[in-house]
């Protein structure tokens, strides 16, 4: 087995669940280029999975302080909420394509060998790539057009695309992880799910 951080060294079941490791920071074991790559994409995604919640909950907070103390709520808290689940959302599933969380249908891959499931794997993650780098191109061409129409939120008064920006950003930055997943496996021995997660059971528990 090759050498990995125990921090990413993980497993996940075939189902949904994955076993608890040490959480710390995010450090590729990609070579060269594509390990700064993979880093940027992890340091983005913290920061803005980071900031999202946060600001959610001080503007959920403050919100709810201010139309219970003070009897006036916020004008443009549903707005910004709004606004911030989008970013949540789509940051995540670059985040959760790291960590090799998507749901997986796998009773058929589980029966197959270990060379034909390397073999499935990277044909998985260049398949999933390329369609998440379709999504983020034709998303950026809807926002495109929402840019032409001039339509504005009417609380905070800002451009509705400003809104969707995030969503080809999301979408690129899991498109490039799935990519990244293709290329670990290509150049590793192990199955991976993502480049930091392998493909396995937990031994703690059984592989039904």
């Amino acid at each position: 087995m090759s050498e990995f951080p125990k921090s990413q060294l993980q497993s996940q079941t075939a189902t949904t669940g994955t076993d608890e490791g040490a959480v710390g920071a995010y450090y590729s074991t990609l070579p060269g280029a594509l390990g700064w790559i993979d880093n940027g994409i992890a340091r983005i995604e913290a920061v803005l999975l980071a900031t999202g919640v946060l600001l959610m909950a001080i503007n959920t907070i403050a919100n709810v302080v201010g139309r219970f103390v003070f009897q006036n709520s916020l004008f443009f808290s549903e707005e910004l909420n709004s606004i911030l689940i989008i970013l949540i959302t789509f940051a995540g599933i670059s985040y959760a394509a790291r960590h090799g969380r998507h749901i997986r249908m796998s009773a058929i891959f589980d029966t197959l060998s270990s060379r034909w499931r390397k073999i499935m794997m990277i044909l998985i993650s260049i398949v999933s790539g390329i369609v998440m780098l379709g999504l983020a191109w034709y998303s950026f061409h809807y926002i495109q057009t929402q840019a032409g129409r001039g339509r504005v939120l009417p609380a905070l008064s800002i451009p509705v695309w400003w809104t969707l920006v995030w969503v080809p950003v999301g979408f690129f930055m899991t498109g490039a992880q799935y990519l990244l997943t293709a290329i670990k496996n290509i150049i590793e021995r192990d199955i991976y799910l993502s480049t930091g997660v392998l493909e396995g059971y937990d031994s703690a528990e059984d592989e039904v």
